[in-house]
């Protein structure tokens, strides 16, 4: 399964991943599933959402445990995030069939569409939409950045956007979530682990920082009459680096778009987007706070306008705790095991269906810690710990 995934949307140059939604690399993976789904005999369906589910047993029974995750990436990506709790979900039903385990409650596999939001910068588009976190109407605003819209985009890919919305019905037959994924840091390969239990997400969120000037000419524009925002624009930057680090949270602006563009002209507009997360939501107000106020005082004393949105937030998100606990009871029947609970600064899907339904995640180790890159990595015997795992925690919740 993993080679099959490795070649689709992977980019000669950066070796990295481009799979986007509702794309050709998009619509490969999707394929990739359905084959999955149909070789093993389950029940194949797509969602009015464009999410794709793979079911054990009845659909409508009720009470299912379902495990997934998501197959899309971030710009020049990593093959691990997301591809890895879908192939583990695939593998460990393999593994639950090779013990012969009977199942007491409906068994369902999913991929969530869009997760990254790498083309419409919204991240969880599937999920949100099936969660009612996300509306119709603000789903069809959504642009990526050659101003195709997102209906536009699924009607190509042959999905009807006209379905999609909230699903209430769908996720109220659901008993349980549970995601497998890479580690998106190093805490376990710290303390040696393989797997470990997810104890919270942390509140974060997407702001844009609009800084307007004017464009001239950068040879003939005297330093002293410019209205430059790209000076506001690196300010700000490291002033967003200084508040993350008084506050023990994380800030990071890794998207830039400038106008007119041009190397020799001064530019009109610098808009930055603005990734910031905290362990919790005091520390993320002050990260937040502190950055705006600098960028409010910077951009004045150059004369620049300024506009700051907020494009997306998600507050802390506590996992189910009797879930969780009965991960951690099941897995720590293997004495050999040892599953440490931690928390992450990632938003996942589990994170925005936790509203919903009990959700629940594992993490495998990352030796360096390295996501959202293509030096991403896992070892193959961490790999199979997962997937050992994640079949022990599917045969203690809807195994008899």
């Amino acid at each position: 399964m993993w080679r099959e995934l490795l070649p689709i949307g992977r980019h000669p140059d950066s070796h990295g991943y481009r799979r986007y939604a509702w794309t050709g690399a998009d619509t490969e993976c999707r394929a990739w599933f359905q084959e999955q789904a149909e070789t093993r005999g389950l029940t194949y369906e797509v969602d009015r959402n464009g999410n794709q589910w793979a079911w054990l047993g009845d659909p409508t029974a009720g009470d299912a445990v379902v495990t997934g995750s998501h197959l899309d990436s971030v710009p020049d990506g990593g093959a691990f995030d997301g591809p890895l709790g879908v192939v583990s979900a695939f593998a460990a039903l393999d593994e639950l069939r090779a013990r012969r385990a009977e199942f007491a409650r409906p068994l369902a596999l999913v991929n969530f569409g869009d997760e990254e939001g790498a083309r419409f910068g919204l991240a969880c588009v599937g999920s949100r939409l099936t969660a009612g976190q996300l509306t119709v109407e603000q789903a069809h605003r959504l642009t990526d950045g050659d101003g195709v819209t997102l209906p536009r985009a699924m009607e190509a890919a042959g999905h009807d956007p006209d379905r999609i919305g909230a699903d209430p019905e769908r996720l109220a037959r659901i008993g349980a979530f549970v995601e497998l994924h890479v580690e998106q840091g190093r805490a376990l390969d710290l303390s040696g682990d393989r797997v470990g239990i997810a104890s919270a997400i942390w509140p974060h969120g997407r702001w844009r920082f609009d800084f307007r000037g004017e464009a001239n000419h950068a040879g003939t524009t005297r330093l002293v009459d410019r209205r430059d925002p790209m000076l506001s624009y690196a300010e700000t930057v490291l002033a967003a680096r200084r508040e993350a680090e008084l506050a023990g949270a994380v800030a990071t602006f890794g998207k830039i778009s400038v106008e007119p563009n041009g190397v020799n002209a001064i530019p009109s507009l610098v808009r930055g987007w603005l990734d910031s997360r905290a362990a919790d939501q005091d520390s993320l107000d002050q990260v937040v706070g502190g950055i705006e106020k600098a960028a409010g005082e910077h951009a004045e004393a150059h004369g620049v306008d300024l506009e700051i949105v907020r494009e997306s937030f998600t507050p802390v998100v506590e996992f189910d705790h009797v879930l969780r606990d009965e991960l951690a009871r099941i897995l720590g029947t293997d004495r050999d095991l040892k599953v440490p609970v931690l928390g992450t600064g990632a938003g996942h899907d589990a994170g925005i269906l936790s509203g919903s339904i009990p959700t629940a995640m594992l993490f495998v180790r990352n030796p360096t810690g390295v996501s959202h890159s293509p030096a991403e990595s896992a070892a193959e015997d961490d790999c199979l710990a997962g997937v050992l795992a994640l079949a022990d925690v599917l045969e203690g919740l809807a195994c008899r």
